[in-house]
């Protein structure tokens, strides 16, 4: 009798208990996620299928025809996210909030629960995370406390379905979804399987029922969105909660939007009574004085359309060690060291090859965009000569390792928003459009014509260039 031939169903089939991936060989590692010792036979390979064609429930109609209406955005209640979604929550869409530990994300979606919540549109805020007393307590100090909003501390899939049947809200918070898990999927909460499952189901309940969805999303340690890289594709909407911990400003920035702009950033202020938005947060970049400072220089940056007029800072000591200290915060530290070879090199200002030169920007706001080189060239020079700027003065440019000063985008745009806030003089590259009435621009074309700003008669001589004299 002839031996029996294994046929495709008798031959076994190996499933990665992490990310569900399938393959008909057993592999140490998992081609999908890369988890090492997550692949284990399930049974036999699952035989070809076709899907024949369904029963049609909704005929399709011409775009022209279909009502926009349904898809109206609604407030949040917080002015500062709702410049972000592009005017506020969608019915039906999803959104993913990621951001650092401790930045802030549950206080400002527990202040987005309450203003969010009426009688006609109740709120739901789903914690994986806390126990329903601790979130109570939150609410108790920043003010969020609200008849129509209610709060659920669950784990579980099938339970926070069960809540969505008897609350019926109009708005979800989950909080958040690396932490609640789906019977149904092998794997601990936070993996790839379950993650993808519990999205696609508060997904497809969103839809249905034309609820609006706020997912929190855990950080990897390079501040990436932790999860698979689907759980990006398939919500409408990811922001991205920036912010030092140490510092007050916090940032929702718009990475993916179906339904807006991705290039609009919201600004809150992080203190003891809650989170707050701020719709002119240049107060928080500035120190205000009487008179100038040496070390000291304006510039204007723009956080995606949104104009901010920061401060720039530079000090320069004596060292007393043979390699001088550089150091910077909010800064970038190559462009720093740029600007200090273009000034030593094309500004013949000798004095800060052997000097501690410390940088840094007022406020916590990160100053990374190439518009912000002039300011900083200047700050340094005026630091090392011990001679102030002029009063009321911004600096806005790129400048090239030639000393030259390049345009940059959105020139008329930061001299508006300069001129709002009282600044009367502006260095800029050469072109630079309407300029503000009353506002006077100077059009600089390398250092050598920007360093000409420093008043010579009360320039102080820098030690190096005493010393080079005698």
């Amino acid at each position: 009798m002839a031996a029996r031939t294994k046929t495709t169903k008798d031959r076994p089939s190996y499933r990665c208990t992490e990310c569900g991936w399938q393959t008909a060989k057993w592999l140490g590692r998992c081609a999908e996620c890369q988890a090492w010792g997550t692949v284990e036979e399930y049974g036999g390979a699952p035989a070809v299928r076709t899907t024949a064609p369904g029963r049609v429930t909704t005929s399709a109609l011409p775009i022209g025809q279909v009502d926009g209406r349904q898809a109206t955005a609604r407030s949040t209640g917080v002015p500062e996210l709702d410049r972000v979604l592009g005017g506020g929550l969608v019915p039906g869409a999803v959104v993913l909030l990621a951001g650092e530990p401790g930045v802030g994300k549950s206080t400002l979606l527990l202040d987005v629960a309450a203003k969010a919540a009426s009688e006609e549109h109740r709120t739901l805020y789903v914690t994986g995370e806390e126990s329903a007393s601790q979130v109570r307590l939150r609410a108790d100090r920043i003010k969020a406390v609200h008849d129509h909003l209610y709060l659920a501390a669950e784990t579980d899939l099938s339970t926070v379905l069960g809540h969505l049947d008897a609350v019926k809200p109009s708005l979800l918070i989950l909080d958040s979804v690396q932490t609640v898990a789906s019977p149904e999927i092998d794997g601990a909460p936070g993996g790839m399987a379950q993650v993808r499952e519990v999205a696609g189901a508060l997904i497809r309940a969103s839809k249905d029922r034309g609820m609006s969805t706020l997912l929190v999303g855990h950080v990897t340690k390079d501040g990436a969105i932790a999860g698979p890289r689907l759980l990006e594709h398939l919500v409408d909407v990811v922001l991205h909660f920036e912010g030092d911990r140490h510092a007050r400003l916090r940032l929702v920035r718009g990475v993916k939007n179906r339904y807006g702009a991705t290039d609009e950033v919201g600004c809150f202020e992080l203190h003891d009574e809650g989170i707050t938005g701020l719709a002119d947060p240049s107060g928080l970049f500035l120190t205000r004085r009487d008179e100038p400072v040496p070390g000291t220089c304006l510039t204007v940056t723009l956080e995606g359309r949104r104009p901010l007029v920061a401060e720039v800072q530079a000090l320069t000591v004596d060292s007393q060690i043979p390699s001088p200290r550089r150091t910077t915060s909010g800064l970038e530290t190559s462009r720093v060291s740029m600007m200090l070879a273009v000034l030593e090199q094309r500004g013949r200002i000798s004095a800060l090859g052997k000097r501690d030169i410390y940088s840094a920007t007022v406020g916590g706001v990160k100053l990374s965009e190439p518009a912000a080189d002039l300011a900083i060239a200047l700050a340094l020079a005026s630091a090392a000569s011990d001679t102030p700027l002029p009063k009321n003065l911004v600096a806005i440019g790129e400048v090239g390792l030639a000393g030259e000063v390049r345009r940059v985008t959105g020139v008329q745009r930061r001299l508006a928003e300069a001129h709002r806030l009282g600044f009367t003089h502006a260095l800029v590259p050469g072109d630079p459009g309407k300029v503000p009435a009353g506002m006077k621009v100077l059009e600089v074309a390398d250092m050598g014509d920007a360093l000409r700003v420093l008043p010579r008669s009360r320039r102080r001589e820098a030690p190096q260039e005493a010393e080079d004299r005698r």
